[in-house]
């Protein structure tokens, strides 16, 4: 009996060791398998994250010139719509417009002034500063990409209205005609509302109205038609030979114009005093249907003390941008400044900020784009 207890016993020792190690092993092998588990997710993660920069590395255009990596700016080659590439080379990012209107996008660049400015980091895609007395350039970026100017467009509506002059206050009455079914874009002015030609019009310029400045076109002899007609043979005898409207309020994405050509506009609409004083009211209060409607111009920096404005108008609809034009007077020079396809909600005020302080630092030098200084 001892030897059968003894012969149990041994069994029993040896299968609980053989059962140990089994588990030892079983536990060996399934810390080793999640190990290999790791490391397989860790080299696929690896895999992923080196193939997003590669193509993280293949859009972005380089580094900006502050030597930072510049997310927004992408480098691009787009085909017309004919399918061949567009002769005309712009300095744009890779957006939406770059995509719809066949340019071919390289990274911005400045030539620093030929005093101590250096570059200016402008937001806008395109931009163009105008010295009004020596009538050329102080400043150029992408000014003959043709883009759309959403609202900016309602300075040639202003001087189409004003050349024909029509009873400035005869009552204009919004209809549904006006109501925007592009966009769908608000309005404060109801189905309705009455007002004389010349609150239409400072609305439409001071505010943006998109419904005031269609009853604008409404209303002129021969309707809408013949009132787009009349802004493109207008552009055209401003010289402005890279602009087309279709309508007069800018909503249209195919209104579209240059740098260039926005100097000359800008020009345009400064003679006409009644422009001058709508783009450059702060507040204005209306009463129609009704009810008193307090208006603010779109522009924030005409309210500041430090800017001396003489003409405004803002821009904004999706494929455009944000938009602004200006004539202003800085550091005793009477200077246009066009800025186009801002990517910011505020960035067209920052570059107009940082144009300012740019022209009042060099204000005794004389300052150029890459481009040789134009004339006219």
């Amino acid at each position: 009996m001892r030897k059968v207890a003894l012969a149990l016993a041994f069994c029993l020792i040896s299968t609980c060791g053989v059962t140990g190690a089994v588990l030892a092993a079983d536990k060996t092998d399934k810390t080793a398998q999640k190990s290999s588990t790791s490391e397989t997710s860790s080299a696929v993660k690896q895999k992923k994250k080196k193939s997003a920069h590669k193509k993280s590395a293949h859009k972005v255009s380089g580094k900006s010139q502050t030597g930072k990596s510049n997310k927004s700016k992408k480098t691009a080659h787009v085909a017309s719509a004919s399918g061949k590439s567009n002769k005309m080379v712009v300095h744009v990012r890779s957006s939406q417009l770059a995509r719809d209107y066949g340019v071919k996008v390289q990274k911005a660049s400045y030539a620093p002034a030929l005093g101590s400015a250096g570059n200016v980091r402008l937001e806008s895609s395109a931009a163009l500063v105008f010295d009004e007395s020596t009538q050329e350039a102080l400043l150029a970026k992408n000014d003959t990409a043709q883009l759309p100017i959403a609202s900016i467009t309602k300075l040639m509506t202003a001087m189409v209205v004003l050349d024909s002059k029509p009873d400035m206050q005869e009552t204009l009455r919004i209809t549904e005609q006006d109501v925007d079914t592009l966009r769908h874009s608000s309005s404060r002015l109801a189905v309705g509302s009455e007002l004389p030609r010349s609150e239409m019009l400072k609305l439409a310029l001071m505010s943006s109205e998109n419904r005031a400045a269609s009853s604008l076109a409404r209303s002129y002899p021969g309707g809408l038609p013949a009132f787009v007609a009349a802004m493109n043979r207008k552009a055209e005898a401003l010289g402005m030979s890279h602009t087309h409207f279709v309508d007069s309020t800018g909503l249209n994405s195919s209104n579209m114009s240059t740098a260039q050509d926005l100097v000359k506009m800008v020009s345009a609409a400064y003679r006409y005093e009644k422009i001058r004083d709508a783009t450059t009211t702060t507040e204005h209060d209306v009463y129609t249907a009704g009810r008193n409607l307090a208006y603010n111009n779109t522009n924030a920096l005409v309210k500041s003390q430090e800017w001396d404005i003489g003409l405004s108008k803002t821009g904004f609809i999706k494929e455009a941008g944000r938009c602004l034009v200006m004539q202003a007077r800085i550091a005793a020079r009477p200077v246009i400044i066009v800025l186009l396809d801002s990517v910011g909600k505020y960035s067209r005020i920052g570059d107009a900020q940082r144009i300012k302080s740019w022209l009042e630092r060099e204000s005794s030098g004389h300052m150029v784009s890459l481009d040789a200084p134009r004339r006219g």
